[in-house]
């Protein structure tokens, strides 16, 4: 199969762990040991966060000159060569010597109109408590929101249009070569009044730029991989249940949290409404149960009623 795989911020950094290389590396680690075993008989994309990343690169940055910031695109840009090469490295150290591996810095395009610009949304960088956050918003004019009993920066996150390195991803995979790209959603640009393609401050969802990657690339399968076993009904609750099989119709009635499953549901039953394929969400440890059809929440127009573990 095709498969193309979305690692969450978790497979990157834990909620509350130093934003260090060596915690990088270490979950880095985990998440190659799962990818590399379905890299086995199957062709392999992969995609990955970087809102703690571009974050920090960003603080970094404000620390040199705060009024000479380096723009989110090329943070972003620095954030798919530094995750790529780390996941790259790690899966070059698991899978056989002649099966290649690249990462490509990828370009994404947006509509300059999108609504998103005036509605920042998506959440970057480390988390504060109110007051610190408060603070950092007002020291660099940034937007800071609640994120759970924390706080964190805030940017405009518009929707992917087109993928720019979509021809020579194609080339790769008929050389049997492991891809990692779109990284962090890919890197953010547009076209002005002149038709000039120029770079943009705004972070794209991963798992919305992910299924357009896996859409265009005519992908089998497009598991988002997460830090829960599941999608579930009635989360946290004494009745809270998690969704086997479900056909995107039916998942589209109910509602999750716009800041974590929201979007990976959104995604989910896109793919699986534009392809007739199927999309999975669920852990990363289970990759290979959730690639077999046995673990995970799988989103396809073939499942006829919905299903609970």
């Amino acid at each position: 199969m095709r498969i193309v795989v979305a690692l969450g911020g978790n497979a990157l950094l834990k909620r509350g762990e130093p934003l260090t290389a060596q915690a990088q590396r270490a979950n880095i680690k985990i998440a190659a040991s799962a990818l590399a075993k379905i890299a086995v008989g199957n062709e392999l994309i992969i995609t990955h966060g970087n809102g703690p990343q571009v974050g920090l690169l960003a603080l970094q940055g404000n620390a040199y000159k705060p009024k000479e910031l380096y723009p989110l695109d090329v943070l972003g840009a620095e954030t798919e060569g530094m995750i790529g090469y780390m996941i790259e490295q790690e899966m070059g150290n698991l899978v056989p010597a002649e099966r290649p591996l690249v990462t490509l810095l990828t370009m994404v395009e947006v509509d300059s109109q999108d609504p998103a610009f005036s509605n920042p949304t998506k959440f970057i960088g480390p988390v504060y408590d109110e007051a610190e956050a408060k603070q950092v918003g007002q020291d660099n004019a940034w937007t800071m929101k609640p994120d759970g009993d924390k706080w964190r920066r805030v940017v405009p996150s518009p929707l992917p249009k087109r993928i720019f390195e979509i021809r020579p991803i194609r080339w790769l995979l008929e050389k049997n070569t492991i891809v990692i790209a779109s990284g962090g959603g890919g890197i953010p640009t547009l076209f002005d009044k002149d038709h000039r393609l120029q770079g943009v401050e705004a972070v794209i969802d991963k798992d919305l730029s992910s299924e357009l990657l896996a859409r265009e690339l005519d992908a089998d399968l497009y598991i988002m991989a997460t830090d829960a076993p599941a999608v579930f009904l009635d989360w946290n609750s004494p009745k809270q249940k998690g969704i086997k099989a479900v056909n995107p119709t039916d998942l589209a009635q109910y509602e999750f949290a716009a800041g974590s499953m929201g979007p990976k549901v959104n995604a989910a039953c896109q793919f699986a409404e534009k392809t007739g394929k199927r999309a999975a969400i669920g852990a990363l440890d289970a990759l290979e149960e959730i690639v077999a059809g046995t673990a995970g929440t799988h989103v396809s127009q073939q499942t006829p009623t919905m299903t609970c573990y």
